[in-house]
């Protein structure tokens, strides 16, 4: 891990900006070197590949993978935890490196789930609850949950973010499918907005949004706080400037900074 030097403190961003641009945890993707380039085109926070909390904390090899610096600010590192404990020591870790922590309850992966991290916790509010607690207590950087809409029952969504903001989290992300819908399928902007007036936290809505239509459709249809791309962003990695398409001059910026 490398040194994070001046942050920008979240909260304080949540409060001065109504509208943000986010950048979507992307396993393989959203590394350092695309962190550096979307900000260049008014991505205000970005996340870090999803990180599996057990193995972070017990190898160096993991821990190596995950890098940052000073103009990667603020970056919000997100785990997949089952247990408490695991969380809270890989959030102890990182900590001073990063500027927020999210805890991963949406990955809609078969494999997630048979290893009960990711959506299996849409249906065990009393673990996240425990997760978010014992990680608040262990840290001093902010820390939030992403999840999913429920497969079956909106009123499970709704007493997850309860429970979560109950325990102190600082903010929700809600993706507007379920884990069996493909992403072909339309988002759902009721239950986001729903989550929104559940919850008196900030809340970012992630699903297809690929261009700035989609960021006002979705702040229209939810009254959300802030958008999340990630297929849109990795197609158009400057999206959130009004680009139709990448210019040329970005992907010049990530050849240079990737190399």
């Amino acid at each position: 891990m490398v040194y994070h030097g001046q942050r920008r403190s979240l909260l304080q961003l949540f409060e001065d900006q109504p509208r943000l641009n986010v950048c979507a945890p992307m396993v393989r993707y959203s590394k350092g070197a695309f962190r550096e380039i979307v900000r260049d085109y008014n991505v205000d926070i970005a996340y870090t590949p999803m990180i599996l909390a057990d193995v972070f904390k017990s190898s160096e090899f993991a821990r190596q993978d995950y890098t940052t610096n000073d103009s990667d600010c603020p970056v919000v590192v997100q785990f997949a935890a089952h247990d408490p404990v695991d969380l809270a020591q890989a959030a102890q870790l990182v900590a001073p490196y990063a500027d927020g922590i999210d805890l991963n309850c949406g990955c809609p992966q078969k494999w997630a789930y048979k290893e009960r991290i990711g959506a299996y916790l849409s249906d065990r509010p009393e673990l996240v609850r425990d997760m978010v607690r014992t990680v608040k207590s262990a840290v001093s950087i902010p820390c939030s949950v992403k999840i999913r809409k429920h497969p079956t029952d909106v009123r499970q969504t709704v007493e997850l973010v309860r429970r979560a903001q109950m325990m102190g989290v600082d903010w929700i992300t809600i993706h507007g499918r379920t884990r069996h819908q493909r992403s072909t399928e339309p988002i759902d902007y009721d239950v986001i907005k729903l989550v929104k007036e559940s919850v008196s936290v900030p809340v970012l809505a992630n699903g297809s949004i690929f261009t700035l239509a989609d960021a006002e459709a979705m702040y229209e249809n939810t009254g959300v706080d802030g958008v999340m791309a990630a297929r849109g962003l990795l197609q158009n990695p400057a999206l959130f400037a009004g680009f139709e398409h990448t210019p040329l001059a970005c992907v010049e910026k990530y050849v240079n900074r990737a190399l």
